[in-house]
């Protein structure tokens, strides 16, 4: 069995502050060149929400704060609640946006801490926030630390939390977890062909020492993994490490726990944007904007009854993708799904 994972759903308020505590940065690196992805379609979708004097912005996974730094700069009313796991990049945020700091209040947690990021801004969970993004998956600033691990390219440490100060790294599961569990994660998070192959190698030669580095799961891997199936498909090692930063990081159960949340904290007239990065991720985002965009009468009525309505209308044709423009200037964008909806009624409670 699995070794208990502890609560990685913190949330911690760092309004007014210049730099966040956390290991350390280089905003020289990362300042300048830092790219956001469909920068120019979120802002298509998002700006006519928060050209009002009273918007508010959520960005619940800020990152290193491009998308909110176009957003803080065009709208000069705006104010932004941004929330990040990872306290380097939260650091950096802070420093990028140091001029809009009385417009912005950047909060410790993982995105599934929606309502209480914005209890901390003193907005309510439901109905404040007028304009809302999500950008999923592993940063760049996280694929480019080394030490961090989620790089199957250099040799690393197997760590891959985007929240360094708490929880299972990677390792911890490689050891810990039986052959089940492991065919399980590699099968269902990494969609891996030779699942339990893989998990019985793992189990074979922890037995003689335990997995430390990355180099010494890719060697692994590489022994595993049939070589005409090595040939096909990029690395061998993609799809194992994708499966284990997302165990690691509870990154879909997260995700189901964090939609909900979002849409609710829309107000009518309000949009989310979320972008994602594997097909896990863009199912997920997928059926819940679908469901909220259905009608809520009975299907066995033949007219739609009052105040039953669909809550949101779907604003995309399906996932968008990133043009060949931007993959040129941008390659990490290559994988991106956008999804895209607009709050038209407020869902009423009792």
């Amino acid at each position: 069995m699995p070794a208990p994972r502890s609560d990685t759903t913190r949330s911690r308020s760092f309004r007014r502050q210049g730099t966040i505590p956390g290991g350390q940065v280089n905003r020289e690196q990362y300042g300048t060149r830092h790219v956001p992805v469909l920068l120019t379609r979120a802002a298509e979708l998002l700006d006519p929400v928060l050209d009002r004097p009273d918007a508010i912005y959520l960005d619940a996974t800020l990152g290193l704060g491009g998308h909110a730094e176009y957003f803080l700069r065009t709208h000069p009313a705006l104010r932004l609640v941004g929330l990040d796991r990872d306290t380097e990049a939260l650091s950096l945020a802070a420093e990028r946006l140091q001029p809009y700091r009385d417009r912005t209040t950047l909060v410790h947690t993982r995105y599934d801490g929606i309502a209480d990021a914005l209890a901390e801004a003193g907005l309510p969970a439901t109905g404040s926030v007028h304009g809302l993004l999500m950008d999923l998956g592993v940063s760049s600033m996280q694929l480019d630390e080394a030490e961090r691990g989620f790089a199957y390219s250099v040799d690393a440490p197997l760590d891959m939390r985007m929240d360094p100060t708490t929880g299972l790294t990677a390792a911890d599961v490689l050891n810990t977890y039986s052959h089940g569990e492991l065919a399980r994660v590699l099968k269902v998070y990494g969609e891996e062909r030779f699942a339990s192959r893989i998990a019985a190698e793992v189990v074979r030669r922890r037995a003689k020492q335990p997995f430390r580095t990355s180099a010494e799961l890719v060697a692994l891997l590489y022994d595993a993994i049939p070589a005409a199936a090595r040939r096909t498909g990029g690395h061998p090692a993609k799809r194992t490490f994708q499966a284990l930063r997302v165990e690691v990081n509870a990154e879909l159960e997260s995700l189901r726990a964090a939609l909900p949340a979002a849409l609710d904290a829309l107000c009518p007239g309000g949009r989310i944007v979320v972008m994602s990065y594997q097909s896990l991720e863009d199912r997920v985002v997928k059926h819940e904007l679908a469901d909220r965009a259905k009608s809520r009468t009975p299907l066995d009525l033949p007219v739609e009854l009052p105040g039953m309505g669909p809550l949101f209308r779907i604003l995309t044709r399906g996932a968008e993708q990133a043009s060949a423009a931007e993959i040129e200037e941008n390659p990490r964008a290559a994988p991106v799904r956008m999804r895209a909806a607009e709050k038209i009624a407020q869902e009423e409670t009792e």
